[in-house]
């Protein structure tokens, strides 16, 4: 590991001072950053600790309900307003990493943390996100946990949050703030697929730190549901995972909202299933429907293909616990 600068600033001005430069990265948990510092795999010239920020809170704003960007994912997990009105997102939280891990990682950190593929993390192989236009390994190696939607010749590695997946399903907007003030992006919108920058995981630009997000209310808390598939129950990173949620009413699903996780480079939502189950009934019939649906521009690799059985499974599945069938 080089040599950093260690700086923490009191205020959030102070802090957007700090990031100016493109060597520069904030810091709060640190329960990713430091791991791909220790390996090499980023070098930062100056860590920016942001833990003297007021950005712990969680509340309910006009907005519905605001999360800062250093609420911890095992104070979240707990919340009473997320366990009334979004239990959805805790669900999804303590599927994730390991109680530890939760009780260090924040919530702006688990939006930013990197992927978990073998070949980024490893300085020996090619990898376009590490290193751009060294290739990809994955492309040709061993490829498992990998994309089975949204991929790029560039780039088939998957975005590792369990939290993401969830606020994406909800419908969250990231709030941002920069020198020119603050912005707000749809979860949707802000973590990127690779494209031909796979370097670059989601549109926060440089200078630019994560405030909190906003989940708007809705009439998800009763039907909803996070399903989880991975190689073992604890600490491991998903083979594929759905969050499900459905308005239900008079026997109809007036809303669905899907996404779903550990297939593609960001939490991916599945917005033509969503449409198809809109106005039907709950039956195990339409959720197979629906997960066959999902799955329409799906392309596995040499190693993942069984994620195309895997997933409609899964989604159906999911579909089933939220909306009582199962």
């Amino acid at each position: 590991m080089k040599q950093f600068q260690y700086i923490r600033p009191a205020s959030q001005a102070a802090v957007l001072d700090a990031i100016a430069k493109s060597g520069s990265k904030i810091i709060a948990g640190g329960t990713n950053l430091v791991d791909l510092m220790k390996k090499g795999v980023m070098s930062p010239d100056k860590l920016v600790d942001i833990n003297s920020l007021p950005l712990n809170t969680i509340n309910t704003s006009p907005k519905g309900l605001h999360i800062g960007a250093l609420v911890l994912n095992s104070v979240l997990s707990e919340n009473s307003l997320v366990l009334d009105k979004h239990p959805l997102l805790s669900m999804a939280l303590k599927a994730g990493a390991s109680p530890q891990l939760r009780n260090m990682a924040t919530v702006g950190g688990n939006m930013m943390q990197r992927t978990r593929c073998a070949y980024f993390y490893d300085t020996t192989m090619p990898c376009n996100k590490r290193t751009p236009g060294t290739g990809c390994g994955a492309m040709g190696g061993y490829n498992r946990m990998h994309a089975i939607f949204g991929s790029s010749p560039q780039c088939i590695a998957v975005h590792p949050s369990d939290m993401c997946v969830a606020l994406a399903a909800l419908g969250a907007t990231v709030t941002i703030a920069g020198k020119k003030g603050e912005r707000h992006i749809p979860f949707t919108e802000f973590h990127r697929l690779p494209g031909e920058h796979p370097e670059m995981d989601n549109h926060l630009a440089t200078g630019e730190m994560i405030l909190g997000v906003d989940i708007p209310d809705n009439n998800f808390a009763k039907n909803s549901y996070y399903l989880k598939v991975r190689d073992r129950q604890s600490y491991a990173f998903a083979l594929v995972s759905v969050a499900a949620a459905l308005d239900l009413r008079g026997g109809v699903i007036k809303e669905a909202r899907l996404a779903m996780g550990g297939v593609a480079h960001k939490p991916w939502r599945l917005f033509d299933a969503e449409k198809f189950l809109a106005g039907k009934a709950p039956t195990e019939e339409n959720f197979n429907k629906a997960a066959q649906l999902a799955m329409q521009s799906a392309k596995a690799y040499e190693y993942n293909a069984f994620k195309l059985k895997l997933a409609p499974a899964t989604i159906a599945e999911a579909l089933k616990h939220a909306g009582g069938l199962a």
